[in-house]
């Protein structure tokens, strides 16, 4: 009897079969001999980058005999088990709804292109941004940070550099996000609650103490007053002796997003946006090392977007702001190198994954072909990534660290440059020390205890991760199509398109966690009579009472002419069309306070309100 390891299965000898048949193969062992002219055309052609439509992954006869190979084990495999054992649904798909067919193999990819998964830091940049990723330099790692007085937070900050955080992340309170100082009727209660309290240049003075700037990159989540931001981080630098174009990091100032999702504006879209061009315009003047705008899909997540439409609205976003800055006259790859992306990485493992490998590739396809940008550095969809915090549950919160940790593998097997793992007590409130630090360590534990740091884009070629990309790109694309019909993304904005698409994906979400068709651990399954306490950051009342008496000092001892006439530059910037950056940096500096400012752009642009959506 012939030993197992040379018997034959029917799928072995049909697939060894395609392969001594395959005319490409044939062609291989016997070349026919060529003149010289032909040789050195054939050289030629080797060393020219892959076509569309030229370079295919699998020969037709292989794929052919994979195919007859898996209607034999339907056939003969699956149909006698499901006969006796049902599956548990009729139909799976991943939560944007793409379905998942029970079986992928190369049959199905027979018409893949390699130049559309290319090679790693190559175009279109499927397999990651670099040729080394994670081989060369790890991921930036990132704790969002913000609570309280600056002094707190600055305490925080050493904090979590003492701990291993490679880049600084702050989180700002709601009355600077709404663009009202510490003092205003409209803050009281909210002072330093949900990020630090900023009112005026003092404030970013003592939230960087001792921090050199010129040593650590910064990222700031803040929108409609952004710029008030960006030009408090240059005066603070600039005491320290570290010139502007020195300076590293981000800040976010994506008001489409706010618009479409998070819903934290001054003013109305249109001014909002000419805002956000006129700093993107005089970083890539003045500042070479910093990222003017994080283009954020998070907050789109978050409000209840499929991944399908976080990936699709962030990305027209992005277009609308390129789309700006061209009309504006600058010359694309003059600004479009330091755009930045922000993603939210949710549950479905592996349709997280297929949505950064399909952005970068939608990203870079955009700016080569509709932009027309020659640089390669203005193809790369430059990435940072936070695990979903709506995903988080008050019930059973230890279960948060292991949906944290899947999460922020899933954003590593994706390809992502930077990484904030979020904490297990954020249901409640702001995290502890000891719960950041879990969550720093769970990105440390990816990093160098698991290996997936050790490969490049290790899932590339799996049939289902990159029948994922392909269908995440196609489906993001068409609703991407529908916003260019619509006049672009402001326009979309201002009619309610990306709105109403995400309220009715939250709606069907949450149909089906109450109708038990999706469950959440511990919410609607597996639950348990009692939830073990965990211990909570609270803010104490004083900080409201700190920083008013600060903000009242600053307005006392500062010149109050020359803040006026520093306001009334701001007010003929914003009713012409000069830069807003020089004359808001100036205002600062005579220390101009953020609600001071805020409501210059509110007396010449109106307050926005937005209109209900049922």
């Amino acid at each position: 009897m012939p030993s197992s390891r040379n018997r034959k299965s029917p799928r072995t000898a049909s697939l060894k079969s395609a392969r001594r048949t395959s005319p490409k193969k044939a062609a291989a062992k016997k070349p026919a001999p060529k003149p010289a002219a032909k040789v050195k055309a054939a050289k030629a052609k080797a060393k020219a980058p892959a076509r569309k439509g030229v370079a295919r992954t699998y020969d037709a006869a292989l794929a052919q005999a994979m195919a007859k190979d898996v209607a034999r084990w339907r056939r003969e495999t699956l149909e006698p088990v499901t006969a006796k054992m049902p599956l548990r649904k009729a139909e799976f798909t991943t939560d944007s709804g793409i379905p998942i067919p029970d079986l992928l193999t190369l049959a199905d990819r027979k018409g893949e292109d390699l130049a559309e998964i290319g090679l790693p830091g190559e175009y279109p940049f499927t397999r990651g941004t670099q040729p080394t990723m994670y081989r060369g330099r790890l991921w930036t790692m990132r704790q969002f940070a913000g609570f309280g007085t600056p002094k707190d937070t600055n305490t925080r900050f050493k904090y979590l550099i003492e701990h291993g955080v490679t880049g600084l992340s702050t989180a700002f309170d709601m009355p600077a996000l709404m663009g009202y100082d510490a003092d205003h009727s409209m803050s009281r209660g909210e002072v330093g609650k949900e990020g630090v309290a900023i009112s005026t240049l003092k404030d970013f003075e003592i939230l960087f103490d001792g921090i050199k700037l010129d040593q650590v990159t910064t990222s700031m989540t803040i929108n409609a007053p952004a710029i008030v931001a960006l030009c408090m981080y240059i005066a603070v630098a600039e005491k320290q002796g570290v010139p502007m174009a020195k300076l590293g990091g981000t800040i976010q100032n994506d008001m489409l997003k706010e618009y479409i999702a998070q819903k934290e504006w001054i003013v109305p879209p249109r001014p909002a946006v000419r805002i956000v061009v006129d700093m993107i315009e005089f970083c890539s003047k003045h500042m070479p090392k910093w990222n003017p705008v994080s283009i954020s899909g998070y907050h789109i997540r978050e409000a209840g977007a499929t991944a399908v439409q976080e990936l699709a609205f962030t990305l027209a976003d992005g277009i609308g702001y390129v789309e700006e800055c061209v009309k504006r006259g600058m010359d694309v790859d003059s600004f479009a190198g330091r755009l930045s992306f922000f993603w939210d990485v949710h549950n479905d493992f592996f349709e997280e994954i297929a949505k950064f490998r399909a952005a970068r590739r939608i990203w870079a396809k955009t700016m080569k072909e509709r932009f027309g940008a020659k640089d390669p550095r203005s193809w790369l969809l430059r990435t940072h990534a936070q695990t979903a915090g709506v995903s988080l549950t008050a019930q059973q919160p230890y279960n948060n660290l292991v949906r944290t940790a899947m999460q922020a593998l899933a954003a590593v097997l994706g390809g992502t440059q930077s990484l904030h793992t979020n904490s297990l007590d954020e249901t409640y409130a702001l995290p502890t020390e000891e719960a950041v630090t879990l969550a720093l360590r769970t990105q440390q534990l990816i990093a160098h205890e698991t290996g997936v740091d050790r490969v490049v884009d290790p899932l590339a070629g799996s049939y289902f991760v990159e029948y994922l990309t392909d269908e995440m790109e196609q489906r993001a694309n068409d609703y991407i199509r529908r916003i260019d019909e619509m006049g672009g993304i402001i326009r979309a904005v201002e009619e309610g398109y990306p709105q109403k698409e995400i309220g009715e994906s939250a709606y069907q979400y949450q149909r089906e966690v109450e109708q038990g068709e999706r469950i959440i651990v511990g919410v609607n399954g597996f639950k348990s009579e009692s939830n073990e306490p965990i211990e909570l950051l609270k803010i104490d009342e004083r900080v409201h009472d700190e920083q008013v008496a600060r903000l009242q000092e600053v307005k006392g001892s500062r010149d109050a002419a020359a803040v006026q006439t520093a306001l009334a530059k701001v007010e003929a910037a914003c009713r012409g069309s000069d830069n807003l950056m020089p004359p808001v940096l100036e205002a600062v500096k005579a220390y101009a306070t953020l609600g001071e400012l805020s409501d210059v752009f509110r007396k010449v642009w109106g307050q926005y309100r937005e209109g209900g959506a049922f």
